[in-house]
């Protein structure tokens, strides 16, 4: 190959490698703000409330059981005992709750999160059986007053005071869960249940429930139905359950969702969460929506970048088959200012997307990037119509990309069939080139 030529590669395949440094550069910068980003949701989140799930309710009963054993001191047998303590735990029959989700932006600066308020209303029905469902050795038993306990994951997010109609009665919830494991919440003591004849109880609280981000709901019951609506018309659906129906709409949203002990398995997973003391799997049986906005532009900025290479590459390219088409000489260091404005548009696109949006933003700096490229190539190539003819191409070239950024889930099929078909070009416009002539022609 003519040493002219292939000194030129040689520069352009150089000023490629050494525009990875701003490239790298400005990657960091757009990790970096969207770390600031993140650490001002999790603030505004920590001054209202973060994510939350509604664990409950389940009816506790605390009791004492004497243990009684046989023990041999001094050669003297005799029967000692001893108080264990623990907890039995009932499941609601039937769990039902009707939500109405509102959500409003809450910002701090150039930053924004989302906040939601759920209007909950809850009912359903206990199954208790006689006796607490103990059959042996009944008089070793004593119990204490059960209670009624409702796991919120942040209780800074309930808004209003609680009551709880029980059958004929109205009971004041209190702070606190009263178990470990379950976390913050509720609970409300029931004095006057028993348990010593099978008894069915109707239960129904209203919820007033404020959060960030996301809400998670425990399907408690043996069934369970599960309605929310919403004016957030970008819903995330989330969890180990998709709703069975679903409506989202411009103006928000409804969903429905219907589990069952067959298909939650709760009664054995709650089992195991209180006797081996692992409760990650109990807390994992959840569904619910996320109420984060899908458009982020830190995310799409980052994807966009990934493709900074690949899209100086074909510019130079394209550059490059200018000259050689048109017999044109044009220095490395033109070349080099070409790269640096378009490793610019990502530096623009990441400063304004932050105040007008990504679309806005990729617009205004893609337009800029084109409008300075063409007019400086007009002189370079000494042709106007030479330059605004490479600047169309440009424009074509970020119209495609705009288009991979969007289409996630075919973007490698679109960037696959776009280089194919940019390979194709170029190949029929220099398929009767003489590139010897052409090295000396440089």
């Amino acid at each position: 190959m003519n040493r002219t030529l292939s000194f030129k590669l040689g520069a352009i395949a150089a000023l490629v490698i050494l525009l990875l440094i701003p490239l790298l550069m400005i990657g960091g910068l757009i990790s970096e703000r969207q770390a600031l980003r993140d650490e001002v949701v999790r603030g505004i989140a920590q001054s209202s409330s973060f994510n939350q799930q509604l664990s409950g309710p389940m009816l506790v009963v605390p009791y004492r059981k004497v243990v009684r054993s046989w023990v041999t001191q001094d050669g003297h047998t005799f029967q000692e005992a001893r108080d264990n303590s623990g907890f039995l735990y009932f499941l609601p029959e039937t769990f039902e709750l009707d939500g109405t989700v509102s959500t409003e932006p809450r910002s701090r600066g150039i930053y924004e999160t989302r906040l939601y308020h759920a209007n909950n209303q809850i009912r359903g029905q206990f199954k208790l059986p006689a006796n607490w469902g103990i059959s042996k050795d009944l008089d070793d038993y004593r119990f204490d007053a059960p209670f009624i306990a409702v796991g919120v994951s942040d209780i800074r997010g309930i808004q209003k005071g609680l009551t709880l109609k029980l059958g004929e009665q109205t009971l004041n919830f209190q702070a606190g869960t009263g178990l470990a494991w379950l976390g913050g919440g509720v609970h409300v003591p029931l004095p006057n249940l028993d348990g010593k004849a099978e008894t069915q109880l109707d239960y129904a609280f209203d919820l007033a429930l404020q959060g960030t981000g996301q809400l998670h709901v425990l399907p408690v019951g043996r069934s369970s139905t599960v309605n929310l609506s919403s004016n957030w018309p970008h819903p995330s659906f989330i969890g180990n359950y998709l709703p069975n129906n679903r409506e989202v709409r411009a103006d928000g949203f409804t969903a429905q969702w219907q589990t069952s002990f067959f298909s939650t398995n709760l009664e054995d997973v709650l089992s195991q969460c209180v006797s081996k003391d692992d409760c990650e799997a109990f807390r994992a049986r959840t569904f619910g929506v996320s109420f984060i906005d899908p458009v982020d532009q830190y995310l799409k900025s980052e994807r966009a970048i990934k493709y900074a290479l690949l899209f100086i590459a074909l510019t130079f390219a394209g550059f490059f088959l200018f000259e050689v088409l048109k017999n044109l000489s044009v220095h490395p260091i033109q070349y080099a200012l070409v790269g640096v404005s378009l490793a610019f548009f990502y530096l623009l696109l990441l400063s304004l997307s932050e105040h007008l949006g990504f679309g806005l933003a990729y617009l205004i700096s893609a337009a800029g990037c084109v409008g300075l490229i063409g007019f400086y190539l007009c002189h370079v190539l000494h042709s106007a119509a030479r330059g605004l003819g490479f600047a169309a191409g440009l424009a074509v070239l970020y119209a495609m990309l705009f288009g991979l950024l969007s289409a996630e889930d075919y973007a490698l099929l679109m960037g696959s069939l776009l280089l194919f078909a940019l390979l194709g070009a170029f190949m029929v416009l220099t398929r009767r080139l003489d590139w010897y002539g052409v090295g000396r022609a440089l």
